[in-house]
């Protein structure tokens, strides 16, 4: 089938099992020549092919609501609601998005790009649902890695306490990004060789009305099924949360998919739904991978199933940290290592493989992560967090009451800082300095380069008196040798070019600085730099010659304004009565879009050329008061 004709999913329903399945090998098909030509989500995409044709085929979307956590795994929904002719433009600018996205289709009723939202949000769906006296479905489809998250136990404690109907797909597939970790693990592999019970089928009771009988062997035949439910998989714990439970059930099996669907559509009660599948099948590579590489991928050949790398003499921030930090740890036994369950985004795969006792992933559990931090540092540890700035949004309150507060020591590290690109709105760290700058007794740091990354990680076990916080981009950077023992005044800026040889001043900070200096480097007007790397505690004797500063002040951030660096710093310009002209660029009241990291910022007007357009504005101003 050619599916990019599919206007939308009613046409399941006219199809045989056959002709689904065949369906479904398309789909597969399909996913992996599109991501292929445009990168993305993969693996997880590949083993929810059969759950979500199965969900399509049952219910009536989007009278049904379908619930996506974290939304990653939508592209064969996407494709089924009619939007397969547009895979070409998957996570570009202006293009379709990688996630569920409510402007986008009327069949996405919910966005997400985190974990564990999604019976939350679908028991809010079902109330209100029922106060208006509706009679739709509300499906909330999440992960085994999702669903240990505080929010998703909160929830599944709310459902079990309640009437309204909500039906729970739990998509266990053994994975999170990468191995998933913890005691539910441990848990569900038992309960995934332990789906024998659910072999004794329903099927006899047709035969069953016709004779007192087959009546009775229908009632034997159930309690022999509830014994093996009870015996082989000692209590569900969605039954200790008072709620139905199904499984496990071959999610890749369409056949059982659709009759387990079936039976939750029929129940007049909330269900969990539990469905083993394989993350990546269909395409070998992605189905034997698992330390995550197939998880989000980008362009690659399909017949090889090699990457198109470009040749850079560059390593990532991410990698630059990890390794500086393995040094470091060689030589100091205090330094533990915590993730949580990214430790391959965050280049931490050597890490955990040379220090065994010392690295510590938690899962999806970023606040247990944050203040586990304060535990090791009272127990006299050193502990190191790496972190999506996207992701730490989830533990603000354990990093101001539970180890700002405490001014614990720490070193976290904020990876994916800034705008990322294709991932889009969910995933742009920009929020990261507007919430960490009011916390008391942090230092919140931004290096230009590998070497002032280092020498802050240096400082910061050195001094080991408070948590520090370091900003990381999603680029690639040059690595600058810088040995363990050499560290950095904290507080310090720096002022690039001579004092006497400037038409006015540009403050940045982070890998913004080299690049405001190559661009700036023959242009008309003479710029001088500070590098503002220190964005809390600032540099207040800079700070203090900035206010007596009579020639332009512009300060350019590629992060949001709001409590900014410039904010900031603009309020101390005007409890020092400034005279100068002082203009701030960065990313307005706003969500920025997916696309590559330029496009981005072309959008936002915070690109160097929208710079540039805003220096000659301010000093075309100065010339006319003059």
């Amino acid at each position: 089938m050619n599916v990019k004709e599919i206007k939308d999913p009613h046409f399941l329903k006219e199809l045989n099992l056959e002709q689904l399945e065949d369906l479904c090998c398309d789909l597969r098909k399909f996913t992996i020549n599109s991501v292929a030509k445009t990168g993305g989500h993969l693996s997880s995409n590949l083993g929810i092919v059969e759950l979500t044709v199965g969900m399509h085929y049952v219910f009536d979307a989007p009278f049904d609501k379908f619930i996506f956590d974290v939304g990653h795994q939508t592209y064969i929904h996407k494709i089924l609601t009619g939007r397969a002719q547009y895979f070409n433009t998957l996570r570009q600018y202006q293009g379709l998005s990688g996630f569920q996205k409510r402007d986008e289709s009327i069949y996405d009723c919910y966005e997400a790009g985190h974990s564990s939202t999604s019976i939350s949000a679908a028991i809010g769906m079902a109330i209100a649902r029922d106060l208006n006296q509706q009679s739709n479905e509300v499906i909330a489809v999440i992960g085994d890695a999702s669903i240990v998250s505080g929010e998703a136990l909160e929830a599944l404690n709310h459902l079990g306490s309640i009437e309204n109907k909500v039906i729970v797909i739990f998509n266990d597939n053994a994975m999170s990004i990468s191995q998933p970790v913890g005691g539910f693990h441990e848990f569900l592999a038992k309960v995934r060789i332990s789906n024998r019970y659910n072999d004794l089928k329903d099927d006899v009771r047709p035969f069953a009305k016709k004779s007192r009988l087959a009546s009775m062997v229908l009632i034997a035949a159930k309690n022999i099924k509830d014994f093996f439910r009870r015996s082989l998989i000692d209590d569900s714990i969605f039954q200790n949360f008072n709620l139905q439970y199904y499984g496990p059930v071959d999610g890749n099996n369409l056949n059982e998919v659709i009759k387990a669907l079936n039976i939750a559509k029929k129940s007049n009660n909330s269900i969990v739904l539990h469905f083993n599948t394989k993350k990546g099948l269909g395409y070998q590579q992605a189905q034997d991978d698992t330390t995550g590489c197939w998880h989000g991928i980008g362009p690659f050949d399909v017949k090889t199933g090699l990457t198109h790398i470009s040749q850079s003499t560059k390593t990532s921030w991410s990698c630059i940290v990890a390794n500086h930090l393995e040094k470091l740890m060689e030589e100091d036994r205090d330094i533990v290592a915590i993730t949580p369950a990214m430790i391959k985004g965050s280049c931490l795969d050597h890490i955990f493989e040379k220090f065994p006792d010392r690295a510590i992933d938690v899962g999806i559990a970023e606040q247990h992560a944050a203040t586990s931090m304060s535990g090791l540092a009272i127990g006299g540890k050193k502990p190191f967090l790496s972190i999506y700035s996207s992701f730490m949004q989830r533990a603000y309150d354990q990093f101001n009451h539970d180890l700002a507060r405490m001014k614990i020591p720490c070193l976290i590290a904020i990876d994916r800082a800034g705008v990322v690109g294709s991932d889009g709105p969910t995933h742009h760290g920009i929020f990261d300095i507007g919430f960490l700058l009011p916390l008391p007794d942090i230092v919140l740091f931004a290096p230009r380069d590998s070497y002032e990354a280092k020498l802050l990680m240096n400082a910061a076990f050195k001094n080991n008196d408070r948590p520090y916080f370091i900003r990381l981009p999603r680029n690639s950077v040059e690595n600058i040798p810088c040995s363990t023992s050499k560290t950095i005044e904290i507080g310090t800026w720096q002022t690039i070019n001579p004092a006497d040889q400037y038409d006015l001043t540009i403050v940045c900070y982070g890998d913004n600085v080299n690049k405001v200096i190559a661009h700036f480097k023959s242009h008309k007007y003479r710029v001088r730099v500070v590098n503002a790397r220190f964005l809390k505690p600032m540099d207040t004797t800079i700070m203090a010659e900035l206010a007596k500063e009579t020639k332009p002040v512009i300060v350019y951030e590629t992060d949001l304004v709001c409590n900014s660096l410039g904010y900031n710093l603009a309020a101390y310009m005007m409890e020092h009565a400034a005279r100068c002209v002082f203009k701030i660029v960065g990313i307005q009241d706003s969500y920025p879009p997916q696309g590559t990291i330029e496009e981005i910022f072309k959008h936002e007007g915070v690109d160097l050329l929208s710079l540039e357009k805003e220096i000659e504005r301010v000093m075309e101003n100065e010339k006319r008061k003059n």
